[in-house]
């Protein structure tokens, strides 16, 4: 039997319906692969008596011939997302011990699709970071590795355990969040597929929330027809979550027909940045040409306030978060710290904070209270949100001028080693996500496809950012990329 672990989500579902094997043996062999691969971090709570017992039920419906698309396939879930007793703590200390009694509502329908929970995957803590470095799991470590180089590189952030896992093939797929690039990045990092869907198309009900206007969960896969599959299973309207948009769930993998002729692909100037690394702009032109024989018109566009983009997310993101972390006291779940005799609730506050959250977190809470803080609302937080707006009506004029899609690099170079950056300004980490926050900020869709490889043999990956609710376009054009690129290359296993 081939190795099942390399098998792709669309391939194992059809090798089970073919009955080629079982969901207990596709199972079994993920199972194996995890506990072979403790060096990568990947996976920081593993559920192998979950995952046996939703395989034997998935085997249960295949047989009866109920066999939605996830039924029986092996997955990773994010810490962020809560799962019924199994421990959910958004890799902080200050949620230790905690295990929710509900299901958040994207692990919810991936149980009654059949979906097999393997464990929870590491991350940043809170989401809050682009190098998986800030974990209380520790770092996350990227299966691929530089050549002639045995330095640990990071998988990206904050969903580094999640690519980690699926590029190393520890599962057939896995959720992510993405509140400023933490799928598309880190899937760029370790040479997978990640989409960030539209605001409101996947509900963030049960995910342990960052900054609740530009937090959205979406799938992390071996490839964009995986991505278009689990894709449609996380999507739906959620009464629970009142930014969830009552809209109809297109066959996203029936929209896949490769063919992009007429399509209108914009190239934005403004993307064009000074000290962009050669192998990124090759890689970005070699992606507009590859798009262009295959019949799409490549236009030159402008996105003109991308340039406030990052700082202007990172006025917002912190001051959601830091209104979203408040609720983190010692009082009611997770971690309470020892008090002396005389403490009061101010002290146990104070303490169980400065023990339970990571100096990253702490510093965004800090640079969030801040902003939100008297006299400082309006010089900073309004006019964020402000350059917000401004930005959202850039991407309008361009959809609005006949663009179908935009095409981006992913990320400013390829993966860096873990703790290369620990010394640096936090600025430094921050611009990592110069290409992937304006798809936050304005609520769209967006997609990164492993598109080459460095001089070092790392994988890059190219963004392509999409229309509104226009998710099943954007994968297809996105499809098309991936066929012209032809990337196979999979990481030499040292672990």
């Amino acid at each position: 039997m081939t190795d099942l672990t390399k098998l792709t989500l669309a391939q194992a579902r059809d090798g089970l319906r073919a009955k080629d094997f079982t969901a207990p043996e596709l199972t079994e062999a993920y199972l194996a692969a995890i506990d072979a691969a403790d060096a990568l971090n990947a996976f920081v709570h593993k559920t192998p008596e979950i995952a046996r017992r939703q395989a034997g039920f998935a085997q249960t419906r295949l047989d009866m011939g109920m066999s939605p698309d996830l039924c029986g396939i092996p997955m990773g879930i994010k810490d962020l997302f809560c799962t019924t007793g199994v421990p959910s703590q958004a890799a902080s200390r200050i949620l230790d011990g905690f295990r929710p009694p509900y299901d958040s509502t994207v692990t919810e329908l991936l149980h009654k699709q059949g979906a097999v929970m393997l464990g929870k995957l590491n991350m940043d803590e809170f989401a809050m970071g682009s190098s998986n470095e800030t974990s209380t799991y520790g770092n996350a470590v990227n299966p691929w590795r530089r050549q002639d180089d045995a330095t640990p590189l990071t998988p990206g952030g904050s969903s580094g355990g999640s690519a980690a896992a699926v590029a190393a093939n520890l599962c057939a797929a896995a959720t992510g969040t993405d509140t400023g690039g933490s799928i598309r990045q880190p899937a760029a990092f370790t040479g997978i597929v990640g989409i960030k869907p539209t605001y409101g198309r996947v509900s963030r009900w049960g995910i342990i929330a960052f900054a609740s206007s530009l937090d959205q969960a979406g799938p992390m896969t071996k490839d964009v027809r995986d991505a278009a599959i689990l894709l449609r299973a996380m999507s739906g309207h959620d009464s629970k979550d009142s930014t969830s948009a009552d809209l109809p769930v297109p066959d996203f993998e029936a929209m896949l027909t490769g063919d992009i002729r007429g399509k209108v692909i914009g190239i934005p100037r403004e993307y064009r940045m000074d000290g962009m690394p050669e192998e990124i702009e090759a890689l970005w032109h070699r992606g507009a040409e590859m798009l262009r024989a295959a019949g799409a018109e490549i236009r030159d566009i402008s996105l003109p306030h991308t340039k406030y983009a990052l700082p202007a997310y990172y006025v917002i993101a912190p001051a959601e978060a830091s209104s979203n972390l408040a609720r983190y006291d010692g009082v009611r779940f997770g971690r309470r710290a020892r008090l002396a005799q005389g403490d009061g609730i101010t002290e146990m506050y104070e303490k169980t904070r400065a023990e339970g959250f990571g100096p990253e977190v702490q510093r965004r809470i800090m640079v969030g209270t801040y902003v939100l803080s008297a006299g400082f609302y309006d010089a900073y937080y309004n006019r964020a949100r402000r350059v917000r707006a401004l930005i959202k009506r850039d991407f309008d004029q361009v959809f609005a001028d006949g663009i179908d899609a935009i095409l981006t690099p992913a990320t400013p170079s390829a993966a860096f080693g873990l703790g290369e950056m620990a010394n640096a300004d936090p600025v430094q980490m921050y611009l990592n996500d110069v290409f992937t926050v304006t798809v936050n900020l304005a609520g769209l869709p967006g997609i990164s496809v492993p598109a080459g490889l460095d001089a070092r043999g790392l994988p890059l990956g190219l963004q392509l950012i999409g229309r509104p609710w226009e998710e099943g376009d954007l994968l297809n054009v996105a499809h098309s990329l991936e066929r012209a690129a032809g990337f196979v290359a999979k990481p030499d296993r040292w672990w």
